[in-house]
């Protein structure tokens, strides 16, 4: 029998409805106030992304938008990150570098995907330098998960992730001044006590603790029924699942980076709860369900106020 959660995640009405809700969201939080024309844009793209994500990888069995829609609603749940142009480009090319790493799966002989998924890393970590913490991680996803790590790709990936910053050097050389660069690696010394939480704002803190919440569930959940899925999706959710552990730990190590690690914490738990959402079908999952639904209105309607 077909619950509530299970219409709505197989409506093809659903992204289009969590879309307009979205740039209302974006209206109230000040979108036209403070002119987050570039920041919108990179919203949109991002979600689009995730629209890609999902499709390429048919994430879930289902003929289903979660994916995105997932997505869509955490990250305005968290309007509070709307502003910063700097992180929405990083988290742009996070994501694309998920589009692109992910059809590098067990294929060892893609040096050229594999460079273009770290040049896209690369030019993240331009915007937000502390991205580079996220490339050993992704060097072991690439050996247990995805499958594809050999010596050319990895080889082809140390050549993807300092493109950006060879191009920048050669600039600086011509211009003779390395202050930019400088500046730009010295950042990425800026550690701080770990678990200094303290200093963290209460809403973010809030909902941090949500996604976390939710994350958990989606493990959970997922771990419970894996053997549902292909091989190959177990894998893929296997990747989110590590990775967000590890984005967890760094975000309890160095809380001052909550914010940029909370947008990639939301990448990667959007599948989770989806997949929660839309291949569930029990009474007590549709009640969760709708609660999920609910508290995440709740929450954006909090963050919008503080």
């Amino acid at each position: 029998m077909k619950r509530l959660q299970n219409k709505i995640s197989e409506s093809r009405l659903t992204l289009p409805i969590t879309s307009v809700l979205a740039t209302g969201v974006w209206v109230l939080a000040g979108l036209f106030q403070e002119q987050w024309w570039v920041q919108f844009g990179c919203f949109a793209l991002s979600t689009f992304l995730m629209v890609e994500l999902n499709n390429n990888n048919a994430l879930l069995r289902i003929h289903s938008r979660m994916v995105s829609c997932s997505f869509l609603m955490l990250t305005c749940a968290a309007c509070f990150l709307f502003s910063s142009l700097r992180e929405w480009m990083a988290e742009l090319f996070v994501i694309a570098a998920y589009v692109v790493l992910f059809r590098t799966y067990q294929d060892k002989y893609s040096p050229g995907l594999t460079f273009y998924g770290f040049l896209l890393l690369g030019l993240a970590s331009m915007s937000y330098v502390h991205i580079i913490i996220l490339v050993p991680i992704l060097w072991g996803l690439m050996l247990t998960n995805l499958q594809s790590l050999s010596w050319r790709t990895f080889f082809a990936s140390l050549i993807g992730i300092f493109t950006p910053y060879w191009i920048l050097f050669c600039w600086e050389v011509y211009q003779n001044d390395y202050t930019l660069l400088m500046t730009h690696i010295t950042a990425l010394g800026d550690f701080q006590i770990p678990f200094q939480f303290s200093a963290l704002a209460p809403h973010l803190s809030i909902t941090f603790v949500y996604i976390a919440i939710l994350t958990t569930l989606g493990i959970i959940h997922f771990l419970k029924i894996s053997y549902q899925d292909k091989f190959r999706i177990r894998q893929l959710y296997g990747f989110f699942i590590r990775m967000n552990l590890f984005l967890f730990l760094l975000f309890c190590l160095q809380p001052q980076h909550g914010t940029i690690l909370l947008r990639l914490i939301i990448i990667n738990t959007a599948p989770l709860i989806a997949h929660y959402i839309a291949l569930t079908q029990e009474r007590i999952t549709n009640i969760i369900s709708c609660v999920i639904i609910i508290s995440v209105i709740l929450l954006t309607a909090y963050n919008l106020w503080m």
